[in-house]
């Protein structure tokens, strides 16, 4: 039912777009339905051939398109599901349940990528020329072929992952979340879940900040070896596939291949990203003197320049997220309030919810469902936009296959980070306060800070952990390395608590998709770019910045970026994204 734009509350979302319970006749009929077109998938195996006809082929990916877009269906329903209270037990079920039936359907269907990978040229030339919007899915499969095994290692390793890495991670998901934390404020002790704590990082009250901090490593550093174990489980694992029996060069070279950006364009992002560390030390050197402190401490790097304490209702930041997106386009705007129409977005804040925040596409039909834990702050509000812009991003893709929907990592931060940019612009237009508005601007270069210089120091940081562990490293020396990796990052600009070398065990990322984060920092660095294109060109920018997201997945990323005469091999075009920050920098000591 479709809410009016002044009716919009803290919620939790509804799944009947997908099924109405787990125990509902649609899915039981899902389950019958894919078993069913599994089933005379396989059949066409012996008709995978050099002489197949190119009509057949093109009917064979269509047929694969109906099976993944009901798997992901089914699955997106149970993970989504496990997401709203991670302590469900019934979730936790269906999660392993759907986790065992993925990987048989992979098995029962992995005869025709094995095949595709094998063509000879001419072949897959022939076959890929009438494919349409599944071409560049067909391109980018073959870019696998030299890592590919035999389809029965192929079959071992999906069943492997079930019992193996995707356990421990639901485990590390759920041991974590069940977690809470005990803060006394204003005399009275409360126990918190991980983004009602981390609410505090970010007060005023120096005391409180380092307490919240504090107490957070405190939890985590008490299961700090038993999560290291895990960690460590997770780095054998994807040296042992990825490596030993596939044959990639570096731990992170899968992670570089399935974003198909080149190994050398990531090293250039982390190179320039190492290099720029003065760039936000100098800006924590300027937020030290305007705390009047002598050197920030890490519990103070998100500390608020000012005393305000404004708050935001859920109502009140729709309303913003909605003026800043129409101010740009009204048709991101609609994008946005459908997926809130829907009811689609779960913003409530409770006990055993997945901590943090995502935008999660289950099929290019369906508006995403998007997840946040709303607490009024202004980086609520932030993280609000951040997520809807990934799903207008998403919208806009709709057209797209399920194969080709996606862009790559890297770039599906791209509309997020922008939304975010937009909102910052409309707050800043709102604010009439000087002080509220300098606060502001230091929240703006804290957000870059968190998402681009902390992401990648956190990717460096993976590069060096999965080569000590292959080394033969322990826990403590894993959090040593951490803590090293802090001190450089930081310089002489931020004094580190020793409790911050358990911080590694407490970032769910780098157990559940290694490699991911530094797509954080690249995508930071390019929306730097284009939002500095967007003041310069007005409207004229608009076009081309759309044709970007809604080309989705359905091309390469360097060739998407090219087109809009972006260059990211070159130093350069990072460097121009520290620039930026670094202007920001330079206004604040003016200002100072």
């Amino acid at each position: 039912m479709t809410k009016s734009s002044t009716s919009y509350g803290i919620s939790r979302w509804s799944l009947n777009d997908l099924f109405a319970s787990n125990d509902s006749k649609e899915l039981k009929q899902a389950f019958d339905d894919l078993e069913k077109l599994v089933e005379i998938f396989e059949l066409h195996r012996d008709k995978l051939t050099d002489n197949i006809d190119a009509h057949l082929f093109l009917g064979m990916i269509k047929e694969l398109e109906v099976i993944t877009k009901l798997m992901q269906r089914i699955g997106g329903y149970a993970e989504l599901w496990f997401t709203e209270d991670t302590q469900n037990q019934s979730a936790q079920s269906m999660v392993a349940k759907i986790e065992q039936l993925s990987a048989e359907v992979s098995n029962r269907t992995l005869f025709f990528s094995i095949w595709w990978k094998s063509v000879n040229k001419e072949t897959a030339e022939r076959l890929m020329k009438d494919t349409g919007d599944y071409l560049y899915w067909l391109e980018e499969m073959r870019h696998f072929k030299p890592y590919t095994l035999t389809e029965p290692e192929e079959k071992i390793i999906n069943i492997k992952d079930v019992t193996g890495s995707s356990a421990l991670i639901n485990l590390y998901d759920a041991f974590t979340n069940r977690y809470t934390f005990n803060l006394t404020i204003d005399g009275e002790s409360k126990e918190l879940t991980r983004g009602e704590l981390m609410s505090y990082v970010r007060m005023p009250d120096a005391d409180l900040r380092a307490r919240a901090y504090q107490e957070l490593y405190r939890v985590y550093g008490n299961d700090g070896p038993i999560l290291g174990q895990m960690y460590q489980t997770q780095v054998r694992d994807w040296r042992n596939e990825s490596i030993n029996l596939r044959g990639y060069e570096t731990p992170i070279s899968p992670r570089n291949l399935h974003n198909d950006i080149p190994d050398a364009v990531v090293e250039t992002l982390l190179d320039v990203c190492q290099k720029n560390a003065g760039v936000f030390q100098r800006f924590f050197n300027l937020k030290a003197q305007q705390l009047g402190m002598k050197k920030l401490g890490r519990y103070d790097i998100y500390a608020p320049i000012t005393k305000s304490k404004k708050e935001f209702s859920f109502e009140k930041s729709v309303k913003l997220i909605f003026d800043s997106l129409n101010h740009f386009d009204p048709t991101f705007t609609q994008m946005a309030k459908q997926v809130l129409d829907e009811n689609h977005v779960d913003s409530q804040v409770r006990k055993g919810k997945r901590s943090g925040a995502f935008c999660a596409t289950v099929n290019p039909e369906l508006a995403p469902w998007v997840m946040v834990n709303f607490q009024g702050r202004s980086e609520d509000v932030a993280t609000l936009a951040h997520e809807l812009g990934h799903a207008i991003h998403s919208l806009l893709a709709s057209d797209h296959s399920i194969f080709t929907q996606h862009a790559c990592l890297p770039l599906a931060e791209t509309a997020s980070t922008f939304g975010e940019m937009l909102l910052v612009e409309r707050l800043l237009e709102e604010e009439k306060d000087t002080e509220v508005r300098r606060d502001m601007l230091f929240k703006q270069v804290d957000d870059s800070y968190a998402t681009i210089m902390r992401q990648a120091f956190f990717a460096l940081y993976e590069k060096t952990a999965h080569q000590m562990i292959n080394a033969g490293a322990s826990v403590d020396e894993l959090s040593e390395a951490y803590f090293e990796n802090l001190k450089t990052q930081f310089g002489e600009s931020v004094d580190i608590g020793e409790e911050f070398k358990w911080e590694w065990v407490s970032i769910p990322h780098i157990y559940q998709v290694p490699f991911y984060v530094y797509a954080y920092a690249f995508g930071q660095l390019l929306v730097l770019s284009l939002y500095k294109q967007y003041k310069l060109e007005g409207d004229s920018f608009k076009t081309r910045y759309i044709n970007i997201l809604s080309t989705g997945g359905s091309k390469a990323p360097m060739d998407i970026l090219s087109e809009s005469g972006i260059d990211i091999s070159k130093a350069a075009f990072w460097q121009g994204g520290f620039d930026v920050v670094d202007g920001l920098v330079k206004q604040l000591e003016e200002l100072s």
